[in-house]
């Protein structure tokens, strides 16, 4: 066994809520910039990519959902990025499902593969103290042992769940054994538990052989084994993705890889982390994690702040500007179709507010502004009874389909890079302030020949102007 060959597992399916409304169903937190200029998904795919002395990463798996696959996609090429696999999980099973289905894919070239599973969607800003801790979780797995990673506490936070470990860490950062997990505690518990000083938050980043895991499930959760195992050997090739088989895969319980396995499990440690650390849980995370001035204000965006403190400012859309005045421990997010004003110390709550919304049937609740599709984006910048502007962009290479509509003509703008448009059997290239009109039933399509993203101003009219208006000849991503 390589015990310095690692095989990353990046687990990017999540729909967090707590982060609404930048991090929506459509377009959750793993692949939003957070806190810097880059998304967590690329900077766990980043941390957990090249080479030390100590430690080899290989390709990595990622399991996510059909929806962002091509999210996925975009932003593994922003760093070069050759996936060993992006698995489709045909719907949310949790993390034991998941993992498992990596492990199963994993053994069957590499049988002696040593498994990092990591959550997309954390802050690890350290990344040499990150890969030291790595290192030091190889000697347990080199013993057989099934390795979690705890944190230190840095206050008594009760959205996150504990590792009780069997002796206090020493500051070494060897593997301590686990005595055992301890569910998310009020508030008085959670002091307790910090000021005993042997308990951690629990990261849900894990470190082992896919063979020994894949012996826990068959000690421990049998029953999810032959589902799974089905669903990996049953899988279907899409695109660049692999596709786990939907049937068998429906039949695998719906529970996490704690309750699965680690709470049963007698081969744990855990390997002590004291460096940052943050699963950004809510905008109080963001708010501790974002670089504050001296009166606690974190501030990004076109946002500005007079006479507070202990606050977060925030503005996410361009030509929005936030301003706050006389705020103390305040939270205030504006996006071009959402504003969230809150108080800090219930960001935990705000799942509420998307629940409510969700209740009102208003479409902010779930879906993001811009539309992220496989060749680009779009967004709606003005809709009326008869009519829409949308502002587009198409990556380079990029092409939507060859397609036409039922009930709306189109104008097309080209406003930034060069467009090759098809209108039925003609074809025509489009420079910037050049434009064409797309006639009610014509077949037609447009492509980015450049090297730069193209913007092009749709403007629709007609009776309707919905997405499902639409007929599709061709289409190089395989969609209906």
């Amino acid at each position: 066994m390589a015990l310095n060959k690692i095989f990353p597992v990046i687990l990017a399916g999540g729909s967090g809520t707590r982060l609404w409304p930048l991090s929506r169903k459509s377009y959750p937190k793993q692949f939003v910039p957070l806190v810097g200029e880059e998304t967590l998904f690329r900077a766990a795919v980043q941390r957990l990519s090249g080479e030390t002395p100590a430690l080899q990463f290989q390709n990595p798996t990622v399991l996510t959902a059909a929806a962002f696959r091509f999210i996925v996609m975009e932003q593994l090429s922003l760093d070069d990025v050759q996936p060993e696999a992006v698995l489709i999980e045909p719907s949310s099973r949790n993390t034991a499902p998941a993992i498992l289905a990596a492990a199963l894919r994993l053994v069957v070239h590499n049988p002696d593969a040593i498994m990092l599973v990591a959550p997309s969607d954390q802050v690890v800003p350290d990344t040499a103290i990150f890969h030291e801790a790595i290192a030091q979780g190889l000697k347990a797995v080199a013993q057989g042992n099934l390795v979690t990673f705890g944190i230190q506490p840095t206050h008594a936070e009760i959205g996150y769940g504990y590792l009780e470990l069997a002796a206090k860490p020493d500051g070494s950062g060897v593997p301590i054994p686990l005595s055992r997990f301890v569910e998310k505690p009020d508030e008085a518990r959670a002091t307790e538990m910090l000021a005993a000083g042997n308990y951690m938050w629990n990261a849900g980043i894990f470190l082992f052989a896919a063979k020994d895991l894949i012996a826990a499930f068959e000690q421990y959760a049998p029953n999810l084994l032959s589902p799974v195992r089905q669903a990996v050997e049953e899988a279907q090739a899409d695109l660049d993705f692999i596709r786990l088989a939907p049937g068998p895969w429906e039949q695998a319980e719906d529970i996490s890889i704690d309750y699965a396995i680690m709470e049963h499990a007698s081969n744990l440690s855990v390997v002590p982390y004291g460096a940052a650390w943050s699963d950004l849980g809510g905008w109080d995370a963001v708010w501790r994690s974002a670089e504050q001035d001296e009166q606690g204000l974190a501030i990004s965006g076109s946002a500005y702040a007079i006479d507070c403190r202990d606050t977060l400012l925030r503005s996410d859309s361009e030509g929005l500007t936030v301003v706050g005045l006389g705020l103390d421990n305040i939270v205030a997010v504006a996006m071009n179709d959402a504003v969230l004003i809150a108080d800090k110390s219930r960001g935990q709550e705000v799942k509420l507010v998307v629940d409510m919304l969700k209740a009102e049937k208003i479409d902010q609740a779930t879906h993001f502004p811009k539309d992220h599709r496989p060749w680009g984006w779009y967004e709606s910048l003005v809709v009326g009874g008869r009519f829409q502007v949308k502002r587009i962009s198409v990556h380079p290479g990029a092409s939507l389909s060859l397609q036409s509509h039922f009930h709306r003509s189109e104008h097309w703008i080209v406003v930034e890079g060069t467009a090759k448009v098809t209108v039925d059997q003609k074809v025509q290239i489009l420079s910037e302030n050049q434009s064409v009109y797309i006639p009610l039933g014509a077949v037609h399509r447009i492509e980015n020949p450049g090297k730069i993203p193209m913007v092009f101003i749709e403007v629709q009219t007609g009776s309707y102007v919905g997405e499902d208006d639409i007929i599709r000849y061709e289409d190089k991503y395989s969609r209906n």
